[in-house]
């Protein structure tokens, strides 16, 4: 069963805080951020990091 990424655990994965075990987990909390719409209400180094991971489809814009 895959865990269900809190905020905070999502954040804590993309400052590199929390380490992940693979690429997949590091952009699943990446998409979080994004899809919560997280990315736009933290400092602007989220959102910055956000568009250029959308940009590289790495990630992809958020669910509406």
């Amino acid at each position: 069963m895959e865990k269900v990424l809190t905020n905070l655990d999502a954040v804590l994965i993309a400052e590199g805080v929390t380490p992940c075990e693979d690429e997949d987990a590091y952009y699943g909390a990446w998409q979080h951020l994004i899809d919560q719409g997280l990315h736009l209400t933290l400092q602007g180094w989220y959102g910055r990091t956000a568009k250029t991971l959308i940009e590289a489809g790495l990630c992809r814009e958020p669910n509406k």
